[in-house]
């Protein structure tokens, strides 16, 4: 069983050292530990220092991509290493390294493809009260958007099974934190949450510089998501919403009208009947998208065989 601990970064010269060192270097039931480091167009020496604290495998992007694509990019490597788990941590030592054995667990007792570490937000000194209240709002409205119980939706500090490696696609160019638990429901990768401790603060985060705008993309992000994932649930809410709004418009004339008042109230009528006309055009909608996610699915079908027949390729080359 061989377990890839992947840390993206992007000019971590300063904390990577610190992150690198309280790895573990032994976990029970893993066999081989090896690390990866993702250095995303870093314009300080995050590489040399990488490979100067005896890193072996160490990609780089020409250019910063942002966290997402990093992550990504460190699957996808970490599937070339011959990985079977998938540890993904931050390069500031945000995550406290001795809890890696709590997040491979469930994997290796085959209870979960995705486990999330749940930090314990409210004991974060460093975290303000507002972050704190905006963390657990957004944890919330995630679990109903995503249908699963997480805790702590924005913690980078997550472990893969090489199945979930394979089927994970990430579409946003800002984090892949909350895309990856939609996908967790739709693509039936059992997910599960772990308590894991934190480690004092070394620098700021670089991926939350303004609360309010973190707040708004990860809005947008989950919006776009649940537009992917689960199209015609999401346009068939707005087609029945203009659909019943038709018809009460529509049965307040027919009242007027029975009653012999309906001249006064042809407004009602004419508006009644755009908003049916809209509902059927947003139901129509609805039914396209469903249509499209359908191929899509099978579109990933053929990527998902096409990732796993070229590891198996792989595997006989080594061979």
């Amino acid at each position: 069983m061989k377990l890839v601990i992947q840390i993206p970064c992007f000019n971590e010269e300063d904390t990577l050292p610190v992150t690198l060192k309280a790895l573990p270097k032994h976990i029970d039931g893993i066999d081989e530990i090896e690390v990866l480091v993702i250095d995303d167009g870093s314009a300080d020496s995050t590489a040399e220092t990488a490979n100067r604290c005896g890193v072996k495998h160490i990609v780089r992007h020409s250019k910063n991509l942002g966290l997402a694509k990093s992550f990504i990019t460190g699957l996808n490597k970490a599937l070339d290493m011959g990985a079977d788990i998938i540890v993904n941590t931050d390069a500031d030592n945000q995550y406290d390294a001795n809890c890696i054995p709590d997040l491979v667990k469930p994997i290796l007792e085959n209870k979960a493809d995705i486990v999330i570490g749940t930090r314990p937000v409210d004991k974060i000194a460093h975290f303000s009260p507002l972050k704190k209240f905006l963390q657990k709002l957004g944890s919330a409205v995630m679990r109903l958007v995503s249908s699963t119980d997480i805790q702590d939706a924005p913690s980078g500090f997550r472990a893969f099974s090489k199945n979930a490696a394979i089927k994970l696609n990430v579409f946003d160019n800002y984090t892949y934190t909350l895309e990856t638990i939609i996908q967790s429901k739709a693509k039936a990768l059992p997910l599960v949450c772990v308590p894991v401790n934190v480690n004092p603060e070394l620098r700021k985060s670089k991926l939350v510089r303004n609360m309010f705008d973190y707040v708004r993309r990860s809005i947008f992000t989950m919006l776009r998501m649940f537009i992917i994932y689960r199209p015609f649930r999401f346009f068939i809410i707005f087609a029945i919403l203009f659909l019943l709004s038709g018809l009460l418009l529509g049965g307040r004339f027919v009242c007027y009208y029975l009653a012999g008042d309906g001249s006064g109230h042809v407004q009602s009528l004419i508006l009644a009947a755009v908003l049916l006309i809209v509902g059927f055009q947003i139901a129509i909608i609805a039914v396209l998208a469903d249509l499209l996610s359908i191929n899509r699915k099978l579109l990933e079908d053929i990527q998902q065989r096409l990732k796993s027949q070229n590891l198996k390729n792989f595997k006989e080359d080594i061979k």
